[in-house]
């Protein structure tokens, strides 16, 4: 069980102004031309964990999900020896057409704001960091930053929106018993991870070596992985409650972020 300590930030009840502005600008798609319900034929072939996880999301029976968008809270830090800052972080993912835009804002030092973008949109990935929303102090993208945030929006549909994978872009392949992996394909780049099931066949790790640490020394492929805190059931629908991020470094583990998912929105058209 992964337990938090970090300060607790005030979540807002909607959206921030500028989130949604930024995400009605960047063009998505408002929703897919048609949405049939899941069915037991869409599930098969798929490898038995698979087709057990996807039963246990409450996926089958119901249109396929195209957008979620989540609002975070937790805590963040940029390295092992660095201080943890509270972190509110809001999110929009579309699957009509893969792209993910997040907003993170932290506060250093209990007083002085930053405010992230981490954004997948038409195949590119960027990682865009200011203080005082004024003076850059991250500003990363590249093949590297492409494949890191792809593989970031297969995380995401994993554990919050699975009906994204239901997909001719999305591969499955057996793992193991209680495990499988996953692949998705975008604008000419395949990624994949190892999904590990719980007791009741819901997500309690997503692991991938498909990512790169954006180290002081320069970027470095590592494992990564987003271990899950606990779960709810929500409308029929199992929600994850929060979960942390982690790097596999050969010193040793480095977990960088723990967060707890405070709403969660489906199929909500772009910048709503």
């Amino acid at each position: 069980m992964i337990t938090f300590t970090s300060d607790r930030v005030v979540a807002p009840r909607r959206p921030p102004p500028s989130f949604l502005r930024t995400v009605a600008s960047a063009g998505l798609p408002a929703r897919p031309v048609g949405i049939e319900p899941v069915t037991e034929a869409d599930l098969a072939g798929l490898p038995p964990a698979a087709g057990r996880y996807l039963r246990a999301m409450g996926v089958v029976g119901r249109p396929r999900t195209w957008s979620p968008r989540a609002h975070f809270v937790g805590r963040f830090r940029r390295g092992p020896d660095q201080p943890w800052m509270p972190m509110d972080a809001w999110q929009y993912n579309s699957g009509v057409e893969v792209a993910r835009l997040l907003r993170m804002r932290l506060t250093f030092a209990q007083l002085v704001p930053m405010r992230g973008w981490d954004t997948y949109r038409d195949g590119s990935g960027r990682m865009l960091g200011k203080v005082l929303n004024l003076l850059t102090v991250a500003d990363g993208s590249g093949a590297e930053f492409d494949t890191s945030e792809l593989t970031t929006w297969l995380d995401d549909a994993v554990l919050l929106a699975p009906g994204l994978l239901l997909h001719a872009r999305t591969t499955w392949d057996e793992a193991g018993k209680n495990s499988f992996r996953v692949s998705v394909t975008d604008a000419g780049r395949r990624v994949s991870a190892e999904v590990l099931l719980d007791a009741e066949n819901r997500p309690r790790d997503f692991r991938t070596e498909d990512r790169w640490a954006d180290l002081p020394g320069g970027l470095v492929r590592a494992p990564w992985s987003t271990p899950v805190q606990g779960w709810t059931v929500l409308d029929g629908r199992h929600r994850m409650t929060g979960g942390a991020a982690e790097w596999q470094f050969p010193e040793g583990e480095f977990r960088y972020a723990e967060m707890s998912l405070v709403d969660l929105a489906l199929d909500v058209p772009a910048g709503r």
